[in-house]
């Protein structure tokens, strides 16, 4: 049996997962988390096979999460499921430690497969995502491409509508 641990801010999207997932005899889902802080505990605490996470949640977000859950032992495999679709995301959460990668538009069975292949140790990535990072090899450089993980990090946050307030209060730094 494949151990899933979701890590989403969505309580519906959590619910939604938890069914498509739980639908199949081969998975079970051993817990759920609403942070990126909330997913390391519960990864270490738990040991799951693969962690499902989202990259925009408050406090320590998924780019984060993935790092450092990343480094555990033993190692689950992680899986992100966003709406972030675009080049550079996926590939900062590729390199960060991800195995695979998927929009949240995704149909449910190509999750289920997603979770085996991510088990078994291989990359994998929807086809429309697979197709668009190719592409973007060809574009030339995007202005995004250019920023530090901590500056993609304060990006991702500012556009989840966050104060600069509250980014500098999680970020443990000065506003200015």
């Amino acid at each position: 049996m494949l151990k899933v641990l979701l890590v989403d801010d969505h309580k519906l999207i959590r619910v939604g997962l938890r069914q498509i997932i739980e639908a199949n005899a081969d998975f079970e889902v051993v817990g759920e988390a609403e942070s990126g802080q909330d997913g390391l505990e519960k990864a270490r605490d738990l040991k799951p096979d693969v962690v499902v996470m989202d990259i925009n949640m408050p406090g320590m977000n998924g780019i984060e999460a993935t790092r450092r859950i990343a480094r555990l032992d033993p190692r689950p495999r992680i899986l992100i499921v966003s709406v972030l679709s675009r080049d550079p995301v996926p590939s900062r959460l590729l390199e960060a430690g991800a195995d695979g990668y998927l929009s949240k538009d995704t149909a449910a069975d190509e999750i289920l497969t997603a979770l085996k292949m991510v088990k078994l140790g291989k990359r994998y990535l929807s086809a429309d995502l697979a197709r668009q990072m190719a592409l973007s090899q060809f574009d030339g450089d995007s202005p995004l491409d250019q920023l530090s993980d901590r500056e993609m990090e304060v990006l991702l946050m500012v556009t989840d509508g966050q104060s600069i307030q509250e980014i500098a209060e999680i970020l443990h730094v000065s506003p200015k």
